[in-house]
C-alpha cells in the first residue's frame, strides 16, 4: 500500500457507506441467532442493551413499537449508507476485508492491554488473565450457542446504545447545558459514559456481582471502545467488541 492508500483507507472506513454497512451483518447474525434461540422477538434471553432499546419502544407503542424500533433502525442506517454512497459514489469490497482484519488484531489485542491498564489502575489484581475472563461473567453458566448470541449483541447494540447514543448525547448535553468547549465536553462524555457502561453489567436480574476489579476492567474497556468509536467508526468497533467477546466464549 501507498502512503495515499493507506490514509484515504484510514479516512473512509468511518464513513457510514462502510462503517454501517459493515456493521449490518453482525445485527443479522445477532437477530437470527437470538430469534431461534427464543422463538421471540423480546422474550428469553437476549442481550441486555437489546432489551432496553426495544422496552423503551415496547412502552410507547407496543408490538408496534418494535417495527417502529426497526425502521428507524435498518432505515434510518440504510438512508445514511445511500446517501453518503451516492455523495462519494464508490465502494471498494477490498476496504471490507481490511476492515475484518483491524477488527480481529484489536480483538486480540484489547483484553491484554484493558487487563494492563485495570492492573495499574488497581496493582493488587492478581492477574490479567483474571481481569480479561471477567467481561463475561455469570453469562458463562449459559450455552455457547447463547453466549455467541449475546456476544454479537454486545458489538451491535451496547455501541449503539453506550457510544452512539449515550457519549454523543453527553456531549450535546455538556456543549449545550454547560457550555463547554467540545474537547471539554467530549472528555466528560468519555468518562461519564464508560462509568454507565460498567455499571450496566451489574443491573437487572442477569447482571453480575459488583467487585471492584470487573468495575475497573469495565470502566477502562468503555474508555477504550470510546476511543476507537472516535478514531475508526461504528463498524469497527463494533465488530471488536463482539469479536472480543466471541474469544472469550469459545476460549473457555
Amino acid at each position: 500500500m501507498t502512503n495515499s492508500t493507506v490514509s484515504r483507507y484510514w479516512h473512509e472506513v468511518r464513513a457510514p457507506r462502510y462503517s454501517l454497512s459493515f456493521a449490518f451483518p453482525l445485527l443479522v447474525a445477532y437477530e437470527v441467532l437470538a430469534f431461534s434461540l427464543s422463538g421471540d422477538e423480546v422474550t428469553g434471553v437476549r442481550n441486555g442493551a437489546d432489551v432496553l432499546l426495544k422496552s423503551l419502544f415496547l412502552a410507547l407503542g407496543g408490538r408496534d413499537g418494535l417495527v417502529v424500533f426497526g425502521a428507524l433502525l435498518v432505515g434510518g442506517g440504510g438512508w445514511l449508507v445511500w446517501r453518503d454512497y451516492r455523495r462519494w459514489g464508490s465502494l471498494d469490497p477490498r476496504v471490507f476485508g481490511l476492515m475484518a482484519a483491524e477488527s480481529m488484531v484489536y480483538a486480540l489485542a484489547f483484553g491484554m492491554v484493558t487487563g494492563t491498564l485495570t492492573g495499574l489502575l488497581i496493582p493488587g489484581l492478581a492477574t490479567i488473565g483474571r481481569a480479561t475472563g471477567l467481561t463475561l461473567g455469570s453469562v458463562a453458566a449459559w450455552s455457547l450457542p447463547t453466549q455467541l448470541m449475546i456476544s454479537l449483541g454486545a458489538g451491535i447494540y451496547e455501541e449503539l446504545l453506550f457510544r452512539v447514543i449515550l457519549v454523543s448525547g453527553l456531549v450535546w448535553m455538556a456543549r449545550r447545558a454547560f457550555g463547554w468547549h467540545t474537547s471539554i465536553a467530549g472528555l466528560f462524555a468519555v468518562a461519564a459514559g464508560a462509568l454507565i457502561f460498567s455499571a450496566f453489567h451489574y443491573i437487572g436480574p442477569y447482571g453480575d456481582r459488583f467487585e471492584l476489579g470487573s468495575f475497573t476492567f469495565r470502566a477502562v474497556a468503555g474508555v477504550l471502545f470510546s476511543g476507537l468509536y472516535l478514531l475508526r467508526g461504528f463498524g469497527i468497533t463494533a465488530w471488536t467488541h463482539a469479536l472480543y467477546d466471541v474469544f472469550l466464549a469459545v476460549g473457555r
